[in-house]
């Protein structure tokens, strides 16, 4: 089969499954939302909506995260969307290897080395062993094998552990078998929020010589275990050349966040920090699993380097808001340049 007739299957199944998944309810509310923020007919939109997903692989939350209802036919074409995004990650990341993404502790194994952070894996007979790892660490990251979002990680304190016969077995019991030591990060990402791992999401492509940056989002927290979005956090784009914010920060419940809700940061003041060597890092990771192409890479930056958190295949899509940050053209050409699509 060639590659085109096998994109164009992927493709057909994609859209045949998302017609039986469609919840008419929600989709109706996004539409009613657009029509009202952008001063539109809810008909209108929700046709709009429709036919951009038949016909340009555009999801509707994307429709209304990238405010499509605002751009141009030629703009909309610029961006990133989720159901595009899906159907390069099934032809370029190969199916053999894609378990070391998603098994969390498959990964810490095979990116050990760039992972800048003591980890260990629990079993029936180590209870003593997790209690000697918070003697040395004592705050415990623990996430379960699969999960997406940031719900497979839970944050611990050694001094709340008061029975560690009893806590080894509640983690076990929960799958809950991969513990790390928790990440200190840089004082210019303290600085937006203490309290959060504020992570860098760098989408890649690796053409099987050179790592191509395809796009840089900055994720910030507010004080819990993990910074997505379920959680409260929030998202701006930085420059994906210089590492610089492009201005103020937003999610896709509608928020939008010129500053920090807890420490009053201005996103749009924001530089990555030791951005050469974050980007560095990521050219050796993406090398590690060449199979793999198409990466989300989740980085954390600390006083003595940036760290790998984990690689997603099946990476989700971060973009630009027209309406936040005034710009109307996304990150689809550079997309298109490094993958030849």
């Amino acid at each position: 089969m060639s590659s085109t007739v096998h994109a164009g299957v992927i493709r057909l199944r994609y859209l045949l499954g998302r017609a039986r998944r469609i919840d008419v309810g929600s989709l109706m509310r996004r539409a009613r939302a657009v029509a009202a923020h952008h001063d539109q007919r809810t008909v209108a939109v929700l046709v709009d909506m429709l036919r951009e997903a038949a016909f340009h692989q555009v999801g509707f939350q994307d429709y209304v995260d990238y405010d499509f209802a605002m751009l141009t036919a030629a703009e909309r074409r610029t961006m990133m969307t989720h159901p595009l995004s899906n159907r390069l990650s099934y032809l370029f990341d190969h199916a053999d290897y894609r378990h070391i993404f998603h098994d969390k502790w498959e990964f810490v194994r095979v990116f050990s080395d760039l992972l800048g952070r003591e980890w260990m894996l629990l079993d029936n007979d180590n209870a003593d062993a997790l209690r000697s790892f918070a003697d040395r660490h004592q705050t415990l990251i623990t996430k379960q094998q699969l999960g997406r979002s940031g719900h497979a990680i839970h944050r611990y304190h050694g001094a709340d552990v008061s029975d560690w016969d009893a806590f080894h077995h509640r983690l076990m019991e929960n799958g809950e078998l991969l513990v790390e030591e928790n990440i200190v990060q840089h004082d210019a990402l303290s600085a937006v929020c203490p309290g959060t791992v504020n992570s860098t999401r760098i989408t890649a492509f690796f053409d099987g010589h050179r790592t191509h940056i395809l796009s840089i989002a900055q994720k910030f927290g507010r004080g819990q275990a993990a910074d997505q979005m379920d959680w409260g956090g929030f998202y701006t784009m930085l420059d994906a050349d210089t590492g610089r914010a492009l201005g103020d920060g937003y999610d896709s419940h509608g928020n939008v966040h010129r500053f920090h809700p807890d420490t009053g940061y201005r996103i749009a003041d924001f530089q990555l920090p030791l951005y050469d060597e974050v980007i560095a890092l990521i050219d050796r990771a993406a090398r590690r699993v060449p199979q793999v192409q198409y990466v989300g890479w989740d980085v954390a930056v600390t006083p003595t380097g940036p760290v790998i958190i984990e690689g997603n295949w099946g990476t989700g899509v971060y973009e630009v808001k027209p309406s936040v940050l005034g710009i109307r053209t996304g990150h689809r050409p550079r997309f298109q340049k490094a993958m030849g699509f």
